[in-house]
């Protein structure tokens, strides 16, 4: 079957799949097998401690991989400035920068006469002609099923992506609830050129950052053990549903602000429940398509396995 979109022929991959920012854990690794695997691997930037730490993981990369790969700038209302990152991905001729959870403009600006693939995550199809008129060579579109930041507007995958396909004339990438081969043969259906996938990548062999218990939670939980957190502080995001959630939750009840929250939702809680399995003390991004996870393979099985479940689609349609 003739895997080719205008995604691959932008990106130059084999299959239309792109792996997700994942902060704190969208590393060489994980990019590289990706990338292997036909798709497009991404490192995250703003997780790193250091621009230099960045060059060190690019320069991973590379080692792992010939193929093309990507570098996410998550630029969120309280991160780190992002330029002295930015220059090391130019500097290392990186083929694709992506922008999530922020204003992309400062980026488009520095990237001025730079080659580079430009990507932006949006959940709206405002966000989406924005992104356009800024220079994008492509759009990812997040419906409310997605794990992480998401947008206010609280709509789905099914009604968004064909809504930003009629608004723009650049491929569109959906995301969010997407993990199998019928997710990806619904999004080429409703005009995508190709699909993101974020928490399904987490419970892979080779996201070797995640614990055990963060992967197992995934498989054994469902649809209906993730929450929306930070919406109070108009940043909404899906995760684990666990005792820590509920603490988040409580305080957004009581009408807490960001000072009150910011111990609570901070990369370091982050990390005591991805890295460490401290369920009790932190929190763990997640989609509502955990409900579909049963397994934890390799990415190259994964991939196997999602591009032969649509090659089986297509043949239904065919028939």
């Amino acid at each position: 079957m003739n895997w080719k979109t205008r995604v691959t022929e932008l990106l130059k991959i084999k299959y239309p799949i792109i792996q997700g920012g994942l902060a704190h854990l969208a590393y060489s690794d994980l990019a590289a097998a990706v990338s292997n695997a036909g798709g497009l691997g991404q490192v995250t930037a703003m997780s790193l401690s250091s621009p230099e730490k960045l060059r060190d993981e690019i320069q991973k990369v590379k080692k792992l991989t010939d193929k093309p790969f990507g570098v996410n700038f998550a630029i969120g209302q309280h991160g780190r400035p992002f330029s002295d990152y930015l220059d090391i991905a130019i500097e290392e001729d990186v083929p694709v920068i992506s922008m999530t959870g922020g204003n992309p403009a400062p980026i488009f600006d520095q990237l001025k006469g730079v080659n580079v693939k430009k990507l932006v995550l949006v959940a709206a199809k405002r966000q989406a002609v924005k992104a356009e008129e800024l220079g994008a060579d492509a759009v990812m579109v997040v419906g409310q099923e997605g794990g992480g930041h998401l947008g206010r507007d609280d709509i789905g995958t099914f009604v968004l992506v064909p809504q930003v396909a009629d608004a723009v004339s650049i491929p569109v990438i959906a995301s969010g609830g997407i993990g199998d081969g019928r997710g990806l043969m619904a999004a080429l259906s409703l005009g995508a050129d190709g699909i993101e996938m974020g928490t399904r990548f987490v419970a892979t062999k080779e996201c070797v950052h995640a614990s055990e218990l963060y992967k197992n939670r995934l498989v054994e939980g469902t649809e209906n053990d993730t929450v929306v957190i930070k919406r109070t502080i108009g940043a909404p995001a899906r995760v684990i549903a666990n005792p820590w959630s509920d603490k988040i939750l409580e305080i957004e009840k009581q009408n807490g602000g960001y000072e009150q929250l910011k111990n609570y939702i901070s990369g370091n809680a982050n990390k005591k429940y991805i890295y460490e399995g401290k369920e009790q003390e932190g929190f763990a991004w997640a989609g509502q398509v955990m409900g579909l996870i049963k397994d934890i393979p390799s990415v190259e099985e994964l991939f196997e396995r999602i591009i032969a479940e649509g090659e089986t689609i297509r043949g239904k349609w065919t028939n």
